[in-house]
């Protein structure tokens, strides 16, 4: 590769579109009754998988002025791709597509691209500096099959030819897209085309290396054998030829064509149990691009490209299968070992934490996620029940008022709400920002219950950015019997959160009739983690700062991608704080707090008796609120 210094590493010009899979693995897709959305189409699953492997990628394409545009649009820049040049098209509609997974064998296939806006590209949309910023152009062969997309490429590759930009094309063959099969016939892979053929043979010539199928090689080279193929798309171009020949790994073959298939350079893929081919291809480009730009040998490409790809198709959808950097490099340490990625609980468990897409360092949490608490303060006062959903939306006022005013809406504030009382708030805050937390536990239970039953149904309906937080009161001492039935069900809820996808944060309580020590946290921790359940967050009281560090040490030993501590309030006084942030202001792993009653317990019981109104709430709960800001901005400075 060039070593001129270049601002991007990879633009991709190309598919970008929203996949809609079937959730019923072996159904129909006229049988299937939900589905799951990601992002797709093969130059924007590239560009998503190169950035997560640590590419500088950036997508070239169009998007509707919509809500799956603009999922897209943020899909891709969660994960670091540059959009800058992801149009906005006002006219038309974001690509769709609709897919199941039947068995290993039939993947049925519906694209929705009529007059779609990735198919709109012009070559007005892109200048030769941007093309030149980048070290290398990715595109992909669909693209080429309409006359307009085909102007845009060309320029595109004209651009990059004259600026050293290394230029690449997955033949990326889809016979629907061009014309060859019905227009609900997504699945067919292959058909022969003279003309087809011929299309793609005029512009062979401008590109470095060409990706694909043995089938797609038959295709550009006009043969069924693969090797006349090979040998025919030589006749019209120089570059690199990289056939990929599914378990078999695949086949580099740099100058002239050898009589024998195996005659390149050949690196064997890994065999593993196949849930799902499509947007295995993507995979394999993106590997195959990570060691591309980065320089290294072709054996060295092919092995990040066969890896990505054999993890691909143990796993449901195309983006967000992509395995990361970290992910990966574990995955070709031991590959020989994992015939079954979709199993390996280490695997699982780094694409969990790697491919996480928001941060948060230092949160500020208001929790009123109370039920039984708020229920005997209206019984107290002699209050209607049917307020706490009010005084809840009242809170969430509260929060979002201080939050504004003290500045902490980048990422740093957040909320505890509960389904039974707080859906309202709950739906206000979605989507602004905010850390959101659900409690799933029926509340002073133990041994730990749901409140609404199983987990796993219950999560179908929640945002993927709601926090699963369950509170359990946990003993060393408890009889074994207690302490079995609640290892059981907190291994189910963490299960539950891995398959859906959900951070789990674990709040931790020592029983208040059972003998009270820090060190008993120390070794509940050690317990949770040598049961396998590795929480996204831990909710702990405070303790001294010698038990933090004791804390820290026992959670960076067993997972140092734990997202960290979040410290409880206990219905502590304000006052008392002080000395609790005092003791975990150095913690690199204590990442705020969550508190509740001590900011709207008081104020709450006043409004419940009608003592206070609506404002006196609001302004009283939020000087609370910014009162324990305020302590542990200070202490954390």
């Amino acid at each position: 590769m060039n070593t001129i210094q270049k601002k991007l590493d990879l633009i991709c010009l190309g598919r970008v579109a929203v996949d809609l899979y079937s959730q019923q693995i072996g159904d129909r897709l006229e049988d299937a009754s939900s589905f799951a959305k990601y992002l797709g189409g093969s130059s924007g699953n590239v560009a998503y998988g190169t950035a997560v492997q640590g590419v500088k990628s950036s997508m070239l394409a169009r998007v509707g002025d919509e809500h799956m545009g603009r999922f897209l649009r943020e899909e891709l820049q969660r994960v670091g791709v540059d959009t800058s040049h992801l149009i906005t098209d006002k006219e038309r509609l974001t690509a769709l597509v609709i897919l199941g997974i039947k068995d290993q064998d039939t993947f049925p296939l519906i694209f929705y691209r009529d007059n779609c806006a990735d198919m709109a590209i012009t070559s007005e949309d892109f200048s030769e500096e941007y093309i030149a910023s980048a070290k290398a152009l990715a595109i992909t062969g669909t693209h080429l099959s309409n006359p307009k997309t085909r102007n845009a490429v060309l320029t595109a590759l004209e651009y990059a030819g004259r600026n050293n930009t290394k230029r690449l094309l997955d033949i990326d063959y889809r016979p629907v897209l061009w014309g060859l099969t019905s227009i609900g016939d997504g699945e067919t892979r292959f058909i022969d085309s003279e003309a087809v053929t011929a299309s793609l043979q005029e512009v062979l010539h401008h590109f470095d290396v060409l990706v694909g199928t043995e089938e797609e090689f038959h295709i550009a080279g006009g043969s069924t054998d693969t090797l006349t193929a090979l040998k025919n798309v030589r006749k019209v171009s120089n570059a690199t030829l990289v056939c990929k020949r599914g378990a078999l790994g695949c086949s580099v073959f740099e100058g002239e064509i050898p009589d024998h298939i195996d005659g390149g350079i050949n690196v064997y893929g890994v065999r593993v149990e196949v849930l799902n081919v499509l947007g295995a291809g993507d995979a394999f480009m993106s590997g195959l691009l990570r060691g591309y730009i980065n320089g290294e040998s072709w054996e060295q490409c092919c092995r990040y490209a066969n890896a990505c790809g054999a993890l691909v198709v143990s796993r449901h959808g195309c983006a967000p299968a992509m395995p990361t950097k970290e992910e990966l490099d574990d995955y070709l340490s031991r590959a020989e070992s994992v015939p079954r990625p979709d199993l390996d609980i280490k695997l699982n468990h780094l694409h969990r934490v790697t491919t996480r897409k928001k941060q948060w360092e230092n949160l500020c949490i208001f929790a009123f996620d109370h039920r039984k608490q708020l229920i005997d303060m209206a019984n107290q006062c002699g209050a209607n029940i049917e307020l706490i959903p009010k005084l809840k939306t009242l809170l969430l006022t509260a929060a979002e008022k201080t939050a504004k005013e003290e500045n902490i809406y980048d990422g740093n504030a957040g909320i505890l709400a509960d389904t039974t009382f707080g859906q309202a708030a709950l739906n206000e805050i979605t989507g602004k920002n905010w850390w959101i937390g659900r409690p799933i536990e029926l509340p002073s239970s133990r041994p730990l219950r749901l409140e609404h039953g199983d987990l796993g149904s219950q999560l179908t309906s929640w945002p993927k950015e709601h926090v699963v937080k369950c509170l359990v009161f946990y003993h060393p001492k408890d009889k074994l019997n207690l302490k079995q039935e609640q290892d059981e069900k907190i291994q189910e809820i963490y299960q539950s959160c891995c398959r859906t996808g959900h951070e789990l944060l674990l709040e931790v309580i020592l029983p208040s009739d059972m003998e009270q020590s820090e060190n008993y946290y120390v070794e509940i921790i050690s317990h949770f983690y040598a049961l396998g359940i590795k929480p996204d967050w831990w909710k702990l009281p405070g303790v001294s700062k010698e038990t933090w560090l004791n804390i820290s040490k026992k959670i960076e030993e067993n997972d140092p991608y734990c997202r960290g501590i979040l410290i409880l309030g206990l219905d502590s006084p304000i006052e008392q704080f002080e000395e609790v942030f005092n003791a975990a202001a150095d913690i690199p792993l204590v990442k705020g707090f969550a508190v509740g009653r001590t900011i709207f317990g008081e104020a709450s019981l006043n409004w419940l008796s009608g003592k206070i109104n609506d404002e006196q709430l609001i302004n009283n709960v939020s000087e609370r609120y910014r009162k324990l800001i305020k302590a542990w901005k200070n202490h954390r400075s």
